[in-house]
């Protein structure tokens, strides 16, 4: 099979990420730079700091991914670059970045979603098999795919209003544990029991939505009333209750869809992909409900936002001469 080179660009949020992909499975480099000791302060990402950050940065990973890899321009096949979802000002960053390469150097540009871009980062580990149905969830969605083949995708499910990463940051916050909230609230769970029955939100509903404003509010009005009485909380517990909560129902929704989509595999993919419990429950109503279907989980280090899985994505797009011109702008609001 003929070598093909893709520079990927992923600039979508708090990662500045530059990386080089060979035929969409082959991880040559993947340079991440994190932002998250500048937005802790703040208990969020602020969009201005980001963009500012990827100015700083986006040329030195470039560089630094193409020397990793051993490659030069006139080396590369096409230029990858994630145009949505995301901060529009720190999406710009990267699409500038991406256009300005594909002019200079006479490369193909591809555009890339940044959702597709998760998905795919499990191709970077073991090939995708279809029918998949695919878990996104990040700090910005929670959603199920289902994909027919390599380039078709369908919303069977999605969340009606906070995402579950979202969800994470925000309890994280009233538990006042630094951001991002997530792995540090996945650390607690371990540590405690689920005694406060936080409520399944839709788990018995007839669809494959999600929910989970309803057990941020039940979670933070626990904690209030708890502190206006003056009543002892263990923090554990309440992780733990607010984390088995989000499995049940992320992993209850996931097996049914799958069962009911007769998929050959189930993908995990996003941020939270990177919560050990969720991993852990998962694989164990796989193995007892799912016999005939590939579970695959990405590597934590292909979880978070990087620009590999921006690459592996592009291949599909590469291969079918499914290019962007220099129109191409950022996004923010861009679905699946």
């Amino acid at each position: 099979m003929e070598k093909k080179l893709i520079l990927a660009i992923e600039t979508s949020c708090d990662e500045t990420s530059a990386a080089v992909i060979e035929n969409g499975q082959t991880i040559l480099s993947n340079i991440v730079a994190s932002q998250i000791k500048s937005h802790q302060r703040f208990g969020g990402v602020v969009p201005e700091i980001a963009s500012r950050h990827h100015v700083e940065q986006i040329t030195l990973i470039i560089e630094e991914a193409l020397e990793k890899a051993e490659v030069s321009y006139e080396d590369l096949d096409a230029v990858a670059v994630t145009e949505g979802p995301g901060l529009v000002g720190a999406l710009l960053i990267g699409v500038n970045a991406a256009k300005a390469i594909a002019f200079a150097h006479d490369l193909p540009l591809i555009a890339v979603n940044h959702i597709k871009g998760h998905i795919f980062a499990n191709q970077l580990v073991t090939p995708l098999e279809f029918p998949l149905l695919s878990l996104v969830v990040s700090g910005g969605h929670t959603e199920l795919l289902y994909m027919a083949s390599e380039d078709s995708y369908e919303i069977v499910g999605e969340t009606r209003d906070d995402a579950a990463g979202e969800a994470y940051d925000k309890i994280g916050r009233v538990l006042g544990v630094p951001y991002p909230g997530g792995k540090h609230i996945d650390q607690m769970a371990h540590e405690g029991k689920d005694t406060y029955e936080f409520p399944r939100a839709m788990i018995q509903d007839d669809n494959f939505d999600f929910s989970f404003s309803g057990l941020k509010s039940s979670f933070i009005n626990t904690v209030h009333n708890a502190k206006q009485k003056n009543e002892e909380i263990n923090a554990n517990d309440l992780a733990a209750s607010f984390q088995a909560a989000v499995i049940d129902v992320l992993v209850d929704k996931t097996i049914r869809a799958a069962k009911e989509k007769n998929v050959r595999q189930l993908i995990l993919a996003g941020g939270v992909a990177a919560n050990k419990g969720l991993r852990t429950a998962l694989e164990k109503a796989v193995s007892e409900e799912l016999t005939d279907v590939e579970l695959l989980i990405p590597p934590l280090e292909l979880c978070g936002d990087n620009a590999a899985m921006i690459g592996a994505a592009a291949y599909v797009q590469l291969k079918n001469n499914n290019y962007a011109d220099f129109s191409l702008n950022g996004r923010p609001g861009l679905s699946v």
